[in-house]
């Protein structure tokens, strides 16, 4: 299987910038105002026009950068759209039906049909359920069409309002621009400010499901930390909602969690992205300090020590298999895996690489990634049958996976940890903002140092993850270790 070359890594960087909400909305807004103005360009009035517009609209930009919108708090977008049409009249409707028609191109069609198909092997009839899905999501990313379209209608209004001015001699002129300025410039800057209000309030009342970050750091053990297993072997299924895995047909998957250790709370971090879940597992600690905080990594790397870190300091080796996302938070210690691949296959291929590396390295801890089962979701819905299917699917890899470590005694002294780093919900599988279907995760582990058939009910968090791994191989915590050793898994014995 083939390592994510560097140009997949340049291109994964450059696709969050379309596929996260935040950049995408100026990106967006952006393209489309030029594009309607094509035959303009040549005309050094439409520049100056259109810079002096844009800075005018800059504040809204900026609101709406800031300001996440996600689930219900969506609906509450379209008051300020229409306020905008009342106070300023809608000229040039072809602007409005450019912007509508473009982004239901991008996310149904480029996006949800033209890209899945070249990455994945996705129909290139996907669109036929994609518009759907989108029109369902309620994840702040560009496929969020219920946020999405009140924000960029909302700036195309206001910028456009006064461009016309501008290019038609409108702007202030000498000596009357307080005249100017409070005739256009006054109403704007309190429509602003009220937006700002507005925004302020709803997230200070209505932004509160957010899951506490008050974890004291994981208390030192008063004694140096001495290794329960020789290894430990983490299997992450991405994206694999907990409901959804209790309806698939995954026998192998059940019987280890029926004869080890269930976690049923087991809380995933907020905001719920693939980069930050695996930042805050591996490091112990909350995306605030680790300094990930979504799937688009403007700074490249975690700002603590994570779990292989540790592990380099009492002599003992860790490997991540993942996609090349992962490589903007953990660096060397991913194996990256490339991501262009038919998904039937994918997960196959990172099994067989993960024999490869257990084979060649022997490492102390692997993490894989298994990436169908997120896939699947984001292209064809969580709330279909092929999503099941791939869970069913990953299910019987796990088992052959296990099956030829169990032939190379490789699994005479481990624990086994099965988990996801996140739910998915309706709609394009969108997880981030911790809707319905994306909070608790499956979480369980197996092994001889495991207690067999255990369900414990008490919330917990994934941070727990880094501090139970340095527990299990006699490594020191991460230094920003916030997690809870889950000794409660743990025989008697072996606490």
């Amino acid at each position: 299987m083939k390592h994510a070359s560097p140009f997949e890594i340049v291109a994964a960087r450059c696709w969050n910038m379309l596929n996260e909400g935040k950049p995408f909305t100026p990106i967006f807004v952006t393209g489309v105002f030029l594009l309607f103005r094509v035959g303009s360009w040549s005309d050094a009035g439409f520049w100056s026009a259109t810079g002096l517009s844009l800075l005018l609209a800059l504040p809204i930009l900026v609101l709406y950068y800031w300001f996440d919108f996600p689930l219900l708090l969506r609906n509450y977008l379209w008051f300020p759209l229409l306020a905008g049409v009342l106070l300023w009249e809608p000229q040039n409707y072809g602007l409005y039906a450019l912007a509508l028609g473009l982004f239901f191109f991008f996310t149904v069609y480029f996006w949800g049909t033209f890209y899945y198909h070249l990455r994945i092997g996705t129909s290139w009839w996907n669109f036929k359920r994609f518009w759907k899905l989108v029109l369902k999501n309620s994840d702040s990313t560009s496929g969020n069409a219920q946020e999405q379209m009140p924000k960029f209608l909302l700036i195309l209004l206001i910028w456009n309002h006064f461009y016309r001015l501008f290019e038609s001699g409108g702007g202030p002129g000498e000596g009357a621009f307080s005249e100017w300025a409070q005739e256009h410039l006054l109403p704007y800057g309190l429509f602003v400010a009220a937006l700002w209000l507005y925004s302020y309030i709803l997230h200070a009342n209505l932004f509160d499901w957010k899951p506490a970050e008050n974890a004291p750091l994981t208390p030192k053990p008063a004694t140096p930390p001495q290794a329960i297993n020789e290894k430990v072997i983490v299997i992450v299924i991405d994206g694999m909602r907990k409901e959804r895995f209790e309806e698939a047909d995954a026998p192998f998957l059940k019987r280890l969690r029926a004869e080890g250790t269930e976690y049923t709370q087991m809380e995933t971090v907020y905001p719920a992205r693939t980069v930050v879940c695996f930042s805050s597992m591996f490091t112990g600690t909350y995306p605030r300090e680790h300094g990930i905080r979504s799937n688009m990594v403007w700074k490249l790397g975690i700002k603590v020590e994570s779990i292989f870190d540790s592990l380099r300091k009492v002599g003992k080796k860790g490997r991540l298999l993942g996609i090349a996302h992962l490589i903007d938070s953990m660096g060397d210690d991913v194996e990256s895996v490339t991501a262009v691949m038919h998904n039937d296959v994918a997960d196959r291929n990172i099994i067989e690489r993960a024999k490869r590396i257990m084979a060649e390295q022997n490492p102390d801890l692997l993490v894989a990634q298994l990436i169908g089962v997120d896939q699947t979701g984001h292209s064809q819905g969580v709330l279909y049958d092929e999503y099941l299917q791939k869970i069913a699917g990953a299910d019987r890899l796990i088992e052959h996976f296990v099956q030829w470590m169990e032939e190379r005694g490789m699994l005479r002294n481990a624990t086994l940890i099965l988990c996801a780093d996140h739910g998915q919900a309706d709609g394009i599988g969108g997880h981030g903002h911790l809707d319905e279907g994306e909070r608790f995760v499956p979480f369980f582990l197996h092994g001889p140092a495991v207690r067999q058939g255990v369900r414990i009910d008490e919330k917990t968090s994934l941070i727990s993850m880094a501090p139970t791994l340095a527990h299990l191989l006699g490594a020191p915590f991460p230094s920003h270790s916030r997690g809870t050793v889950l000794s409660a898994a743990l025989h008697d014995e072996k606490r």
